[in-house]
């Protein structure tokens, strides 16, 4: 069996070799002549599988190691009978640690708390889902818009688009792309609610880029100004708009799901549904993938505000500036759409918050609720520390 495998996936070796040869080749390479001997095909979002890609190929399976699902043309693997697994969920922490950083992030620099904001959630998923249920065991007001799950479950507990916008500070867009029918989330957050915006709000996009009208945030920014952005997905990646990367308080390059972990989960995931396809027992485990954290433990005595301990906490596992700063530093070295690319190709080494256990020393116990709502795994330590002890270890 030939298994092609965008170069990006971890683990893919000690996940695919024993399934058959394993062919590894960058995502945007991909194309119908790589795939035409191929008998599975396993990307990520990148990767556009389309009629054109498998027209004339002996494929019997597709595999994205993500959530999304909106690059695959299921219609067009369905009519030639070719199998297709995705990995919902896989890497719904990472994104919500991404989230959380970002917006700590900014309120150290605007200088709010973020327990006074009101945090409005569109798309309440896998990632929405758990950043709502993460918001408000911090004690965060929160809304939530999902008219799919509104229309499904009963409309308590869900508000309206239009309303989530004029009651919110701060608004977190996690939709799938739907481009058409009565649920389409393209431009869902159009020229009309950018313009309506209360001046001071925060708009952070981590679901689809399409689904937020770049331009008209753009004119919104460079013109009044009087809002802030986090992108991390853009229309027309990897050729984004420069005008609006510049304007953004932070510009990521679709990386809000890339930690290892998250990754490890994908390709797991689709590990498993192959190995099921060809009736083949699943004979490594997620534990077997994952490396210990280069940063077990951090341990904190008192001294420190709840802000500033949740800050150093999530910045000694993943500081979004750095990924903020790489998207420039690439792009002035490689040209935008080429340094888009290699900030993903080459993303540095990244953990989850639930891989570091802090350690609360008895002046510092009252961080426990909050740091373990915020992700992270609470220890505490009952004997004083000796003098000169490290903080860190």
């Amino acid at each position: 069996m030939r298994i092609v495998v965008d170069a990006n996936v971890p683990a893919a070796m000690e996940c695919f070799a024993p399934l058959g040869e394993v062919i590894r080749v960058p995502g945007r390479e991909i194309d119908a002549a790589t795939v035409r001997e191929a008998d599975a095909l396993v990307v990520r979002s990148i990767t556009r599988v389309d009629e054109a890609l498998v027209a004339g190929s002996r494929l019997r399976f597709v595999g994205t190691c993500t959530i999304g699902t909106d690059h695959v043309d299921r219609d067009a693997l369905g009519t030639r009978g070719i199998g297709f697994a995705s990995a919902p969920g896989c890497n719904a922490e990472a994104v919500v640690d991404y989230v959380l950083v970002s917006l700590a992030t900014l309120a150290e620099r605007q200088g709010f708390r973020l327990a006074e904001r009101r945090i409005g959630v569109v798309g309440a998923g896998n990632v929405g889902g758990r950043l709502l249920a993460r918001l408000e065991a911090l004690g965060i007001e929160t809304l939530a818009c999902d008219p799919p799950r509104a229309e499904a479950e009963g409309a308590e507990g869900f508000v309206e688009l239009d309303a989530l916008i004029e009651a919110c500070d701060v608004i977190c867009l996690h939709t799938p792309l739907v481009r058409e029918g009565p649920h389409a989330t393209h431009h869902l957050l159009d020229a009309r609610r950018i313009d309506e915006l209360v001046p001071g709000t925060v708009v952070l996009n981590a679901g689809r880029g399409d689904c937020l009208d770049g331009q008209a945030l753009r004119d919104r920014l460079s013109g009044r100004g009087d809002i802030s952005a986090v992108l991390d997905v853009w229309e027309g990646e990897p050729a984004i708009d420069a005008a609006l990367r510049d304007l953004a308080e932070l510009a990521t390059p679709h990386i809000a799901g890339y930690s290892l972990d998250g990754k490890l989960r994908g390709t797991h995931a689709i590990y498993r549904a192959l190995a099921h396809r060809l009736g083949l027992p699943v004979r490594l485990s997620l534990e077997d993938l994952a490396p210990a954290p280069p940063l077990p433990s951090l341990s904190l005595d008192g001294g420190l505000t709840l802000e500033e301990a949740l800050r150093l906490c999530m910045r000694a596992v993943y500081d979004v500036r750095r990924d903020h700063d790489a998207l420039w530093l690439h792009s002035r070295r490689q040209g935008l759409a080429a340094g888009f690319d290699a900030c993903r190709a080459q993303y540095p080494l990244r953990r989850e918050f639930s891989t570091l256990t802090v350690d609360l020393r008895p002046d510092a116990e009252s961080l426990a609720e909050p740091l373990a709502a915020a992700g992270f795994r609470v220890g505490s330590e009952l004997q004083a520390p000796s003098a000169g002890r490290p903080a860190v270890r």
